[in-house]
């Protein structure tokens, strides 16, 4: 009788167990996709393509951590006076995406920061933070070619 006990008990413990490491394996799986972005691109079509990769991107993975990171040319995507995709762009922000304008861009040429729409978080420089990212396991997409 107490063997049968322990057994029921150690299947019921067995059971518990799968299934919370069933639960937290689905929770990082929803959590493990990491994309860094690098946009480098003035071209309004370029843009675009951009702004329908990450309509998909978040269609496919809603929970999935991305940022964007605007530099050289690609600072017009961010810009106030000269994108054409700022509702879009909020609406991103509010799904979480994260968009990042260059500093040594801004500098070189000579845009202030509040040229930049609302909400964009500054990076000294674009390179470095996609390449950090990179170093921390993100995947890398360039868009804009």
């Amino acid at each position: 009788m107490k063997s049968i006990l322990q057994q029921s008990m150690l299947l019921l413990f067995i059971l518990g167990l799968t299934s919370t490491v069933g639960f937290s394996q689905k929770k990082v799986a929803n959590s493990q996709h990491k994309i860094v972005i690098q946009f480098s691109s003035g071209d309004t079509l370029a843009q675009k393509g951009l702004k329908n990769n990450l309509k998909n991107l978040t269609t496919a993975w809603p929970d999935a951590s991305i940022e964007v990171v605007c530099h050289g040319p690609g600072i017009s995507f961010v810009r106030t006076e000269t994108t054409k995709y700022a509702e879009d762009i909020i609406n991103f922000k509010k799904m979480g995406i994260v968009f990042a304008a260059c500093e040594n861009t801004l500098k070189e040429r000579k845009i202030e920061k509040s040229e930049i729409l609302p909400g964009i978080q500054f990076v000294p420089n674009g390179l470095v933070e996609v390449i950090t990212k990179q170093e921390k396991g993100w995947s890398y997409i360039k868009a804009g070619f």
